[in-house]
């Protein structure tokens, strides 16, 4: 059965266009951070940001002295990451564009990124080829993704578990965050792979307020609960969302901690 992979794109484009996903961005910045420091931006280096969002890699980055170029499918959310860098006084190339049809010619940047963002590609072989495509020979490429074991790759099992099947032949975004799956993608692709662990933390008010807040700023829990609400199916997956954070709840007064692991991979492509 073919996949209609245009309108599978069409409707991410929407999702991310939900909520406000630039405010819950805020609490990864340090991830794109770690991500501009990991990929070597640095000055004359030229970086691609696939996915950039808001531009939680791309605008440390040109604060590094990069020359960033930064890009979506969602230009919501390249107007955000626009107005962002122009409050910084950084200069940012934003493109909207496709991260498995890069518009770059083979060899275009020194350094590629993307942090928990081309992840999301439906075609994650695809994905994977073009970011090395538009890598320099000696290029660095460094990318994040939720581990599937980790609390959001649960979030996202869990969630998943709830909703219509993928079709066929599409494979999940936290699959980028298992190691032997990354090394699949990029095999035979002539990089080099490194991987490292990291964890971060989100607090809020309660586990309930926490559920309350994605339910009105991320899109894919925003469009969950619009296609389940109608059936009467949401509130046992809000449930289980709560039941998930409540068991990994490290406050011990009523407030919500919670630790997210993610998988950060350095490829560095042959000279």
């Amino acid at each position: 059965m073919s996949i209609d992979v245009e309108g599978f794109k069409q409707g991410q484009k929407a999702m991310w266009a939900m909520g406000d996903y630039p405010d819950l961005a805020r609490w990864i910045e340090a991830v794109g951070e770690l991500v501009a420091e990991r990929v070597g931006a640095a000055p004359g280096e030229e970086l691609l940001d696939v996915a950039t969002g808001s531009g939680n890699v791309a605008v440390p980055a040109a604060a590094r002295g990069a020359r960033v170029t930064g890009l979506d499918i969602t230009p919501e959310l390249l107007e955000v990451a626009r107005a962002r860098a122009a409050q910084a006084g950084l200069e940012i190339t934003w493109i909207e564009g496709d991260a498995e049809q890069l518009p770059f010619p083979d060899g275009s940047f020194d350094r590629v990124s993307s942090c928990f963002g081309v992840i999301f590609a439906p075609r994650q072989d695809h994905a994977a080829r073009e970011l090395v495509r538009v890598a320099r020979p000696g290029a660095t490429i460094a990318l994040t993704a939720w581990t599937p074991e980790g609390l959001n790759g649960q979030m996202f099992k869990t969630m998943g578990a709830h909703m219509p099947p993928p079709p066929e032949g599409l494979r999940s975004p936290i699959l980028w965050g298992s190691e032997d799956h990354v090394r699949e993608l990029f095999s035979g692709s002539g990089v080099e792979l490194t991987f490292e662990r990291h964890m971060i933390d989100f607090k809020h008010d309660s586990p309930e307020s926490w559920v309350q807040y994605n339910e009105r700023v991320l899109g894919p829990t925003i469009m969950a609960k619009n296609a389940l609400e109608p059936q009467g199916k949401w509130e046992p997956l809000r449930e289980e969302l709560l039941g998930l954070y409540r068991a990994n709840n490290q406050a011990q007064d009523g407030s919500l901690h919670v630790s997210a692991e993610y998988l950060l991979t350095v490829a560095r492509k042959a000279d």
